[in-house]
């Protein structure tokens, strides 16, 4: 049975990456310094798509590692 906090945390979730709140702050904070990165800087394009193969990468890496930690919890707590 899930308690009111995890309950309210669930449903404030802005993506769908099931990470926890702080994680999520830093994944968004992550996607606006990489807008504005690619956007506003006077870089070559190729710099600007291995920004974003990194940023894509740093965030695909931090949704798997927290479902894999999910379901970790799961197998111990049966």
């Amino acid at each position: 049975m899930k308690n009111w906090a995890t309950d309210c945390e669930e449903k404030v979730s802005f993506f769908k990456l099931g990470l926890d709140s702080v994680q999520e702050v830093l994944v968004l904070a992550l996607m606006i310094v990489f807008v504005f990165a690619v956007l506003y800087s006077n870089i070559e394009f190729t710099y600007k798509i291995g920004i974003a193969v990194l940023v894509f990468s740093v965030i695909f890496l931090a949704s798997m590692a927290n479902q894999m930690l999910k379901q970790e919890k799961e197998k111990r707590r049966f």
